[in-house]
């Protein structure tokens, strides 16, 4: 499904801040990053670490500088709101180093603070497994937050860092919402109502994030839509009117959760079980080479996504928030 990209929706989208809630490219190649800055992404939760542990988070942090220095020309590192509005004055991408696990933490309280120095702005809190913090959404129970996991928020609050809620238990979530003195964001995940997933979020729970000041981005993996591998732009687009109809225009944004050019082994590491250590028993029926939605392939298509949000009927003013000034608006109200 494509929609029509006229003038109007052209000079709108040169105006706009396109933040991406989640995007978990293959990163390194100028391919990637291309993608990015011929697309008008002016920037990105990048995923830091899904099942990286403190060593090999600080490597990948190594790598990210040398590709800050190698590909200066595309991308450029992002530690506050102000360098969002910087890189889209400069044509480049802004990368927020986010990570997708707390792994790197461990059970030492002294690396939240030690993670922001890093440049670290996002941390969730449970990749879809039990950990010291809490109950990821594919545990079979959910007994909601460790002390640990109360811990980790209040250090998180102290230092400015936003926690993410996307792959959480529910009970998980619903106790983090509570519990943070900031508002909270889920970056990457869709109405359960239109979908009966269990990456999604039921109603009750986004109206709650919602009633807190955090921020849902919507979804655009095609396993967690209706359609499912065959899901298109206009099913995204479903979904960001379902979550404004239920938590209102100030609460919605896009996290696509792009794979730009990963390989199918890296899929198999994503769907591992026990914390990364062992290969999942089936995995979904992806096609391969991974393709993302019919009408919204890879980065560079954007801009469909403004005209199409423009042809339901939105106001120009509603497309530049819900297309990033909604994620720069909880960002500055978190981070320090």
């Amino acid at each position: 499904m494509t929609f029509e990209i006229n003038d109007e929706c052209r000079v709108l989208f040169e105006r706009a801040a396109v933040v991406d809630g989640l995007d978990t490219s293959r990163w390194g190649r100028e391919q990637t990053y291309r993608k990015l800055r011929d697309g008008g992404v002016t920037a990105i939760n990048a995923t830091l670490a899904v099942w990286d542990d403190f060593r090999q988070l600080i490597s990948n942090v190594e790598d990210w500088y040398g590709w800050f220095d190698e590909f200066g020309d595309l991308i450029r590192p992002v530690r506050e709101v102000e360098d969002v509005r910087a890189a889209k004055a400069e044509g480049r991408t802004g990368i927020i180093f986010g990570l997708q696990n707390p792994a790197p933490i461990g059970d030492d309280l002294r690396r939240v603070r030690l993670l922001h120095e890093l440049g670290v702005r996002i941390i969730q809190l449970t990749y879809n497994e039990r950990n010291l913090l809490g109950d990821g959404c594919y545990e079979a129970t959910d007994v909601g937050l460790s002390r640990f996991g109360l811990d980790v928020i209040r250090e998180m609050n102290e230092h400015g860092l936003l926690v993410d809620l996307s792959h959480c238990g529910e009970r998980t979530t619903i106790e983090a919402i509570e519990a943070s003195e900031q508002p909270v964001a889920i970056t990457h995940a869709g109405p359960r109502a239109r979908c009966d997933h269990p990456r999604n979020k039921r109603d009750h729970v986004i109206r709650l994030l919602a009633e807190h000041g955090g921020v849902i981005g919507a979804n655009g993996y095609p396993l967690f839509l209706p359609g499912g591998v065959d899901a298109t732009l206009g099913e995204l687009i479903d979904s960001i009117e379902y979550l404004v109809e239920l938590a209102g225009i100030d609460q919605v944004a896009v996290g696509t959760d792009f794979c730009d050019g990963q390989p199918r082994e890296w899929f198999r590491w994503i769907f591992s079980t026990s914390h990364g250590h062992r290969p999942p028993e089936r995995m979904p029926d992806l096609p391969d080479p991974h393709r993302q939605l019919i009408g919204f392939e890879d980065q560079t298509h954007f801009i469909g996504l403004a005209a199409g949000l423009l042809d339901r009927g939105y106001s120009e003013e509603d497309v530049l928030k819900l297309l990033g000034e909604n994620w720069l608006r909880l960002f500055s109200a978190v981070w320090r």
